[in-house]
């Protein structure tokens, strides 16, 4: 099943095979290989990723953990007002007025819908906020926070929607928290199958979202300047959904290909709920990682 993209966002390789430690795109050799190359490959490559994982114990492992899969932070109910805080927000640029709770709990429930719970760890307030506002001290713009206490929150996960302890941030001129999950996720089980090394392109960037009713998945996907962006493979088995990327034409010459990549938004349609199915990445034979849409902007390209 092939899906179309979204939306497309560039970045420099500099900044964003860095910052996914990927390696560096050589040239347009690679791009053409992966447009002209045989996609039988591919598909066969995504074939042992489902059979690896189907019935695996890292499969158990994913189904019985606590894998978030949707944004740990929570806005306040009525979203932020006014352009100034939005961009303090996206800056990190927070001020705390007052003290961080200095004890909380080591451990907390995460609970899901079915009765099943699972204890996890908590990171501490003093962490949480630190997460949350990084190293700005201050400035303009800025957000104020006023107050924190542990609470909860409703987040999606690999198990599907779970209550899980929350760190709840009172904001200066607001009536509801800003929230912050604050359970660690549990560790991955090693994958039952290596990375694919020889095959042209890209491992997937990141999960973005999955809709509510699990029928569409969004994902970030690498491709390079001199092609028409990205085309999604998509195999669905009882135990998994394996994504797999291709891309698409081929733009000037070997002249005019610079070694750039850009950021690909984009959404599938799946036959069924994604449910407990574990979420692959073809080439690396690894779950897909959730990152949200942070730092993802439109591009002037356009899809």
């Amino acid at each position: 099943m092939r899906a179309s993209a979204s939306r497309s966002v560039g970045l420099h390789v500099g900044i964003a095979l860095a910052a996914v430690g990927l390696a560096a795109i050589s040239g347009c050799g690679n791009q053409k290989a992966a447009v002209d190359g045989d996609t039988a490959v591919l598909t066969e490559r995504a074939r042992q990723v489902a059979t690896a994982w189907d019935g695996s114990t890292a499969a158990a492992a994913w189904r019985a953990g606590y894998h978030p899969m949707g944004e740990a932070v929570q806005l306040p109910r009525s979203g932020l007002r006014g352009q100034a805080d939005k961009q303090a927000y996206e800056d990190q640029n927070f001020v705390l007025r007052g003290e961080l709770p200095g004890t909380s709990p080591k451990d907390g429930q995460v609970t899901w819908p079915g009765g099943d719970s699972l204890t996890r760890p908590l990171v501490s307030a003093d962490q949480s906020y630190t997460t949350l506002a990084g190293t700005h001290v201050g400035g303009e713009p800025h957000l104020t926070v006023t107050g924190v206490v542990l609470g909860e929150m409703t987040m999606t996960t690999s198990r599907g929607p779970a209550t899980v302890p929350a760190w709840l941030f009172t904001l200066d001129g607001y009536d509801t928290p800003l929230k912050q999950a604050a359970t660690v996720p549990s560790e991955l089980f090693p994958s039952p199958i290596k990375a694919a090394r020889d095959i042209p392109g890209h491992p997937l960037n990141r999960l973005v979202g999955i809709t509510d009713d699990g029928r569409s998945v969004t994902v970030v996907a690498l491709h390079g300047v001199c092609d028409d962006g990205v085309e999604m493979d998509v195999l669905e088995t009882r135990g998994s959904v394996v994504l797999s990327t291709t891309v698409k034409g081929h733009e000037g010459g070997a002249a005019t290909c610079t070694k750039q990549a850009r950021m690909q938004q984009v959404t599938v349609k799946l036959e069924r709920p994604v449910g407990d199915r574990v979420l692959l990445d073809a080439r690396t034979g690894q779950p897909v990682p959730y990152k949200g849409s942070h730092g993802i902007s439109p591009s002037p390209r356009g899809s």
